[in-house]
């Protein structure tokens, strides 16, 4: 059944007149994707308690004043603080296996599914201010607030869990005493708090490594790996089962490699997690990729190149045919920077087709093919059928092959501009690595219009920045004289709340862009090496890697070390 619009609602209950939802319907125009409620309110027309009284008179649901309750310990316990803050909860009664939430936005639906995904329990719900959720939650999860420490010492104590596992693992797999297992709470509760820590630190990946004595947890944020507090090595087989449900995975199957996906809607917006679990000596190893559209922007503007090189940039990729190629290891961002090309050339006139393994984020216009080589579904069988698509740009997830480079290079030959990524340390050897793929060097000069390389490096954490002088050998690793020194600083963390200590908070893009000239061309001709390649670009105005991380230290946004670990040094 169709609910009531909420405009009707607080019409009928005489909150507001007929006139004032017409100016609030005008007004809502202006204001893309705010709720009618938040902008009668923001306009003074109604409070948040007659706003909470509409919403419970719309869902049918019942509202409560939180400040006249008293919570139970044991009610609070079955939410852990991470939980509750991002989605905006506050628990206040658990009977007959249901969980009852005050919240103060009952449209969300998905919110209730995922914390029945998470908790295992019903869940009902009931209406309440946002002040008061607010303050709730303030009250009591502010000081007590559960951690990841306080959760592993609890299950270390917890003989009852340790003697249920022993008796899982022991001898044939009962596939009901399997899933009690890794239904049960302890084990719920510190995946729960473990996956909404990296969600919420905006982390990339989520490792857990079964080892002889030990079960590791490491969560990878800007591009390095930090553990947390080893859970007992006997919950690697409940928590590692308990991701397995979570992703639909076979739970019996523990020989061979497995992949799947978790969809979750955290905090209100959509965050897929990608699950690839591994057969090893002592156990499954699992890693998770966090997927979070909310932290990627998918805007050129915000990959982090100066003025001048994404003029150049975006000349380049709007030539009506040719091939672009960006480069780096796994994790420098590259699918990212083809993304944000793609989206600011996704328009009405153009199709555009991408090849991907796999389809990372979905892009509304665009037609994204998934790989599966399994089946038989490689880049160089996608790519002949896209070039039957009629399409006018086209993105090859990676040139892995000199089957997929010939049909790229036949593409462009045709009319069409192509993206593509390939693995090499900068822009002047992807040439090399193409000639070795055996792609004949006429082909080369004919087709391939620049080469981006890229990596990304630390930011200095703004809110615990402090000067310091870098050690002698970190300036002899950079080839750095007092000369080039004079009237420099240099910058670093000094470690925080914000950046969780480790004096870096997000990441920042390096960029080395060549552009193909008649000089280059030449020089390809004439088998040239890499390093005349190099000079050459050089001169006609290419800025290496290791330069854009030295311009970017001397700004105070990163750090000499961090120039150091991901860029080498021009030979």
């Amino acid at each position: 059944m169709a609910l009531r619009r909420i405009g009707q609602i607080l019409v009928d209950l005489g909150y507001v007149s007929d006139e004032q939802l017409e100016l609030l319907l005008d007004e809502q125009k202006e204001r893309p994707g705010q709720m009618l409620g938040q902008v009668a309110m923001d306009m003074g027309l109604i409070t948040d308690d007659q706003l909470a009284q509409a919403l419970g008179e719309q869902m049918s649901l019942r509202t409560v004043g939180l400040g006249d309750l008293t919570i139970k310990p044991e009610v609070l316990e079955k939410v852990t603080e991470p939980m509750a803050q991002m989605y905006r909860i506050v628990p206040i009664e658990f009977e007959d296996d249901t969980l009852t939430v005050a919240m103060c936005d009952p449209q969300n639906l998905g919110v209730q599914d995922e914390l029945r995904t998470f908790l295992g329990f019903n869940i009902a719900v009931v209406v309440a201010t946002e002040p008061a959720v607010i303050a709730a939650l303030d009250r009591y999860y502010g000081e007590n607030t559960e951690s990841v420490e306080s959760i592993v010492s609890d299950l270390e104590a917890d003989t009852d869990l340790a003697a249920a596992v022993a008796a899982a693992e022991s001898g044939a797999v009962d596939l009901t005493s399997v899933e009690a297992l890794a239904d049960s709470a302890p084990v719920r509760k510190l995946l729960n708090m473990v996956l909404l820590l990296a969600i919420k630190d905006h982390a990339s990946d989520l490792h857990f490594e079964p080892f002889e004595d030990e079960f590791r947890i490491r969560i990878k944020a800007d591009g390095v790996l930090y553990e947390m507090v080893p859970p007992p090595r006997h919950l690697a087989f409940a928590i590692t089962t308990r991701i397995k449900v979570m992703a639909d995975l076979d739970i019996a199957e523990r020989r061979l490699p497995q992949d799947g996906r978790i969809e979750l809607n955290v905090g209100g917006h959509p965050v897929d997690l990608r699950v690839s679990v591994l057969p090893t000596m002592f156990g499954e190893s699992v890693v998770m990729r966090v997927l979070d559209r909310s932290v990627v922007s998918l805007d050129l503007g915000n990959v982090g190149m100066d003025d001048d090189m994404m003029a150049i940039f975006r000349d380049v990729i709007s030539k009506p045919n040719g091939i672009v190629l960006v480069t780096g290891p796994t994790g420098s961002g590259k699918t990212t920077t083809l993304y944000s090309a793609l989206n600011e050339l996704n328009c009405i006139e153009d199709k555009l087709i991408t090849t991907e393994d796999p389809v990372e984020y979905d892009m509304d216009g665009i037609i994204q093919v998934p790989i599966d080589a399994s089946i038989g579904n490689t880049f160089a069988v996608c790519l002949r059928a896209i070039l039957r698509q009629d399409p006018d740009k086209i993105l090859v997830g990676e040139i892995r092959d000199i089957e997929t480079a010939e049909i790229a290079i036949q593409a462009s030959l045709t009319g069409h501009i192509v993206f593509s990524t390939l693995h090499t340390n900068d822009a002047p050897s992807t040439i090399t690595r193409l000639k070795d793929m055996g792609v004949p060097t006429f082909l080369l000069t004919a087709t391939v219009e620049a080469i981006l390389a890229q990596r990304l490096v630390r930011r200095v954490c703004t809110k615990c920045r402090e000067e310091y002088a870098p050690s002698r050998e970190i300036l002899d690793d950079l080839e750095l004289t007092p000369k080039d020194l004079k009237g420099k600083k240099f910058y670093r963390g000094g470690g925080c709340e914000n950046c969780n200590s480790t004096g870096y908070k997000g990441r920042v893009g390096l960029f080395e862009l060549m552009i193909m000239n008649n000089a280059l061309r030449e020089l390809i001709m004439q088998n040239a090496s890499t390093d005349e390649l190099r000079k050459v670009a050089q001169k006609s105005g290419m800025i290496t890697l290791r330069d854009a991380g030295m311009a970017a230290a001397y700004q105070g946004i990163t750090t000499p070390e961090e120039v150091i670990r991901e860029t080498i040094v021009d030979a």
